[in-house]
C-alpha cells in the first residue's frame, strides 16, 4: 500500500486514530495495557498484515519515539503527587540505579549463557529491558488502587530509570570497545546531576511565572505548561545531561504547584499522552517484520524468564534491603516492573549505529515485551489482592479543584464537583470551616444554581464555587480536600488542612 495524496494520508491517520480510541475502551475493560492493542494495529497495517505497508526506517522511529517519550514522561510527571512520592523518593532513586545495575548484569548473563548471544548483544538486551516503561506503569497502576507508598515507588522509578538505561544502551551500542564500568558510572552520575538540576530549575521558574503572570486566555495555560516541560528536556540534552530526567522532574514540580486552570491542563496533557502512546506504538508495530519473529520467540521467552523471575526480584531485594520493606510489597514491586514501548525504542539504537546482530536484538526485545506484558498486566490486580495490598477505600479520592486567578481582586475562584464516594456528602456549608477570606459563593445542583446558606447540606454531585483571597487560597484548598477525605470530623481524624473542628 502506498499513500500518494494528503487526503489519503489524512484518511489513513483518522482511521488509525478511531480504531485506537476504540481500543482504549477494550483495554480498560480487559485490564490489558493498551500498548498491546496499538502494537497490534501497527502490525496489522504493516508488512505481512492486511495493509502491507512497508516501513523500515529505524532512525525515524527512534526520533519519533524519543519525542513521544518526552510527552509521556511530562504527562506522568504532571500527574505525580509530591505528597505520595516524597516518602518513596529514596527507594525509587536506589531502585533506579542499583536495581538497574543488578538487572542488566543478571539478564545479560542469562542471555549469554542460556541463549548463546555474544556479550555485546547480551549486554544490550540486558540494558534495554531493564527500564520499566512509564506509559505502561502509569496506565496500569492508576487503575489499580494500591497503597500510595507502593505506587509512589513504582511511578517514580519508571520516571527515573529511563535516564541511566539510555546512557548504558548508547555506550554499549557505540562503535569500538565499551568504556570501563567506572567510566560509565561517572557518566551516569554526571548526566543525572545535570538533568536533575536543569529539570528542577525549569520547573520552579515555570511555576513561578505561571502563578504570577495572567495569560489572556485559559486555553493557553495547558500549552504553556507542556511547553515548559518539553523545554526542560531540550535544555538538559543540550547541556549533555539527562533530558528524560529533566522533563520528568520539571513536570512533577509544575504538577504540584497549584497552577491556574489545573484540571484543564491535566486533561490536555492526558490527551497528548494518549496521542503520543498511540503514534509510538503503531509506528513500532509497523517497524517489526512478523515473519522474522518466530525464530527468536523461545530465546525471548527464556531471557524474559530470567528478567522477570530472577533479575527483577533480585534487583528489588538488593535495592530495598536498607529500607526494610515488607516482603509482600517487594513481591508486588518485582511483578509490577512492566515493560512497554521504551525498551522497543531503545532497541532501535543499535540498529541505527549498525551493531552486528542488532535486528535480532530488536526482535527478541519486541517478543519479550509483548509476551510478558500480556502476562504481567492483567495479573497485577489479582496479585495485589492475594498479597492484601489492594486499597478498597474509594472515598479518599482527591477533589479535582480548578483555580482561575482574579488578578485585580488578588483572589482565586475555585470550582469542583463532589465525587460520588466523597465524605463531603451530608456536610453543611458552615461545617466546612473555611479560613477567613474564603467563602462558598454558589452551588449548582440538578442544573439549578443557588447561593447557599451556612445550613445548606452538600450532596454528592454538587458543583461548588469558592472565592478565596490569595493569602488563604492554599489553606482553603487543603481544608476542602481534608473534608472530602474525612467528612465533618476531618480535624479530629488527623486529615487536617485549614482550620480544625
Amino acid at each position: 500500500m502506498t499513500v500518494h495524496t494528503l487526503n489519503e494520508l489524512l484518511l489513513v491517520c483518522s482511521l488509525v486514530l478511531l480504531v485506537a480510541v476504540a481500543a482504549v475502551r477494550i483495554s480498560s475493560r480487559s485490564g490489558l495495557p493498551s500498548l498491546l492493542i496499538y502494537l497490534g494495529i501497527g502490525i496489522a497495517i504493516g508488512q505481512d498484515g492486511i495493509g502491507n505497508v512497508v516501513f523500515d526506517n529505524a532512525e525515524l522511529t527512534q526520533v519519533i519515539g524519543y519525542a513521544a517519550l518526552v510527552v509521556i514522561l511530562a504527562e506522568g510527571g504532571l500527574g505525580t503527587k509530591w505528597k505520595e512520592i516524597r516518602p518513596a523518593l529514596p527507594q525509587a532513586v536506589v531502585l533506579s540505579l542499583v536495581g538497574v545495575a543488578v538487572s542488566v548484569g543478571v539478564t545479560a548473563a542469562g542471555a549469554h549463557y542460556l541463549v548463546g548471544l555474544e556479550w555485546r548483544q547480551a549486554l544490550l538486551i540486558g540494558a534495554v529491558v531493564s527500564s520499566t516503561d512509564a506509559a505502561a506503569v502509569f496506565s496500569v497502576l492508576r487503575k489499580v488502587p494500591l497503597p500510595s507508598r507502593v505506587t509512589g515507588v513504582l511511578e517514580a522509578e519508571s520516571g527515573f530509570n529511563d535516564a541511566p538505561v539510555v546512557i548504558l544502551v548508547v555506550a554499549f551500542a557505540a562503535a569500538g570497545p565499551v568504556d570501563p564500568w567506572y567510566v560509565l558510572v561517572g557518566k551516569i552520575a554526571l548526566e543525572l546531576a545535570i538533568g536533575a538540576a536543569i529539570g528542577l530549575a525549569v520547573g520552579f521558574l515555570g511555576a513561578y511565572g505561571l502563578r504570577h503572570v495572567a495569560l489572556p486566555a485559559s486555553g493557553l495555560y495547558p500549552i504553556a505548561v507542556m511547553a515548559i516541560a518539553v523545554s526542560a528536556y531540550a535544555a538538559g540534552a543540550m547541556a549533555h545531561g539527562s533530558g528524560f530526567l529533566a522533563v520528568y522532574l520539571a513536570a512533577m514540580v509544575l504538577g504540584n504547584a497549584k497552577l491556574p486552570h489545573w484540571p484543564a491542563t491535566r486533561g490536555f496533557a492526558d490527551g497528548l499522552g494518549w496521542i503520543a502512546q498511540i503514534g509510538m506504538f503503531v509506528l513500532l508495530g509497523l517497524l517489526v517484520t512478523p515473519h522474522e519473529l518466530a525464530g527468536d520467540f523461545w530465546p525471548a521467552v527464556i531471557i524474559g524468564l530470567v528478567l522477570t523471575m530472577v533479575a527483577r526480584p533480585l534487583g528489588v531485594f538488593v535495592s530495598l534491603l536498607p529500607f526494610r520493606v515488607a516482603w509482600p510489597e517487594q513481591v508486588l514491586m518485582s511483578w509490577a516492573g512492566l515493560r512497554g514501548a521504551v525498551p522497543i525504542i531503545l532497541a532501535t539504537i543499535p540498529m541505527v549505529t549498525g551493531i552486528e546482530g542488532s535486528d535480532r536484538v530488536f526482535n527478541i526485545v519486541f517478543v519479550l515485551v509483548v509476551v510478558y506484558t500480556l502476562v504481567q498486566g492483567p495479573t497485577l490486580p489479582w496479585l495485589a489482592r492475594k498479597l492484601n495490598l489492594r486499597e478498597t477505600d474509594e472515598a479518599a479520592a482527591d477533589l479535582g479543584i480548578e483555580s482561575a486567578p482574579l488578578e485585580k481582586l488578588r483572589g482565586h475562584l475555585l470550582s469542583f464537583a463532589i465525587p460520588e464516594a466523597s465524605r463531603m456528602h451530608g456536610v453543611e456549608v458552615g461545617e466546612l470551616r473555611l479560613p477567613a477570606g474564603a467563602s462558598v459563593t454558589l452551588v449548582v445542583r440538578d442544573a439549578r444554581s443557588f447561593v447557599p446558606a451556612p445550613s445548606t447540606v452538600l450532596r454528592r454531585g454538587d458543583e461548588l464555587l469558592v472565592v478565596a483571597t490569595d493569602p488563604v487560597r492554599d489553606a482553603a484548598e487543603a481544608r476542602l480536600r481534608a473534608v472530602a477525605r474525612g467528612g465533618k470530623l476531618a480535624g479530629w481524624l488527623g486529615t487536617g488542612g485549614g482550620t480544625s473542628l
